[in-house]
């Protein structure tokens, strides 16, 4: 095994630039967002928790209670390191982080900040807001399924009859309008801009068998169970052909699947880059061992190098030199859903101590979620590992 320098772009990826910290911004994490360029967040005012030795401490509750310290600022989750603006995945992340500290106060602050700007007339998110306003009002499903996950979870965490109703309302809206059927089942679609394009624009990194239980349990509508069923298809059938999850994929109506460079074929080319790790953390949290065996299939792939690189080919191949924090906790789930404990603490305390020393919004939303996913039940999953 190597061992590389990190380097990197965008998205929680770091730069070691002859001792120096380098950290440049420009790709995104989400669907359609323009590249931007901003200054790089200094080193975090409130430290992350650290043991005797100062290794990183992984616990999820000081962990999510340093994100609502360091990337919230009246409700308002800010991706300093991206230009300062807001998308509903932060908020998403926000509201999962004052679940996971138990700070009902942050979450109402959170969620009323979202109800006021981002919140559209049908109830989905609006996707970005910069300077004031919503700048593109196109909804993002993985950011109103976590916020509905987040909002059911609330409600029962700070027995809220409020939360949990607006979690039910969401996740109605969302089956309605943010899902359809095809050959392999029910499947999320990334945004309403998707609905009528056949073969359907897919991101496998949005399917969350968590979420799924959790808003069925909460609504009684079978379309959360179909849901289930058709994502665990088309995850074991792209993980079947390929080493790894592509970011983004087709999926057409007959069943037939193709990665794709984009989500709308174009941009970035066919790559398991920024989005394509958050599958194995969403399947590894799971309370299903067929969904758990699916998060640990890319491992011998991951594991190939001592160093992930952000961005590799399907086939494992590495498309850059840079390292982010999202990679090692993705690896973290698979090592973890293939029975290596020791393997999967050791990449969560990587990531950790990469984004301590090189904070990102992204990169510290994923190491305080997988820390919580991976050896917790808060956010409703099953994966209750040791560290």
């Amino acid at each position: 095994m190597r061992r590389g320098t990190i380097v990197g772009v965008a998205a929680g990826a770091v730069a070691v630039t002859a001792g120096a910290a380098v950290l440049a911004v420009g790709l995104t994490t989400s669907d359609h967002a323009p590249p931007q360029t901003a200054p790089a967040p200094g080193a975090t005012s409130t430290p992350l928790p650290s043991d005797e030795s100062g290794a990183p401490e992984l616990d999820a509750p000081a962990l999510a209670a340093t994100f609502l310290d360091e990337w919230v600022e009246d409700g308002r989750v800010v991706r300093r390191d991206e230009g300062g603006d807001t998308v509903s995945e932060g908020q998403a992340y926000g509201l999962f982080a004052a679940v996971i500290a138990d700070d009902e106060q942050s979450f109402d602050e959170i969620w009323d900040w979202t109800t006021e700007e981002l919140v559209r007339s049908d109830g989905l998110m609006a996707w970005r807001w910069d300077d004031g306003s919503v700048v593109d009002d196109e909804p993002a499903s993985d950011a109103d399924l976590d916020a509905a996950r987040a909002l059911v979870l609330a409600g029962d965490r700070f027995d809220r009859a409020d939360l949990h109703e607006a979690g039910v309302d969401l996740a109605t809206v969302i089956a309605d309008r943010l899902t359809v059927e095809t050959e392999r089942g029910r499947i999320l679609l990334p945004g309403l801009w998707a609905a009528d394009r056949e073969p359907y624009a897919y991101n496998p990194s949005y399917a969350s068998p968590v979420a799924y239980e959790v808003l069925g349990d909460a609504t009684g509508d079978p379309r959360w169970a179909e849901l289930e069923a058709g994502s665990a298809s088309v995850t074991a059938e792209i993980l079947g052909a390929t080493d790894l999850p592509p970011d983004w994929a087709q999926v057409h109506l007959d069943g037939r699947i193709d990665p794709m460079p984009g989500p709308l074929g174009e941009g970035d080319p066919v790559q398991y880059g920024f989005d394509a790790p958050r599958l194995m953390l969403r399947y590894a949290e799971s309370c299903s061992s067929d969904d758990v065996a699916l998060a640990g299939l890319p491992l011998a792939t991951l594991d190939r190098e001592e160093n992930v690189a952000s961005r590799l080919d399907l086939g494992g191949g590495p498309l850059s030199d840079e390292q982010s924090a999202l990679g090692f906790t993705a690896r973290a789930a698979s090592a973890q859903a293939s029975g290596d404990a020791a393997a999967s603490t050791a990449d969560l305390e990587r990531a950790a101590a990469l984004t301590a020393e090189y904070p990102t919004y992204y990169g510290a939303a994923w190491v305080m979620l997988a820390t919580a996913m991976l050896t917790g039940d808060s956010l409703g999953g099953c994966a209750t590992g040791t560290v």
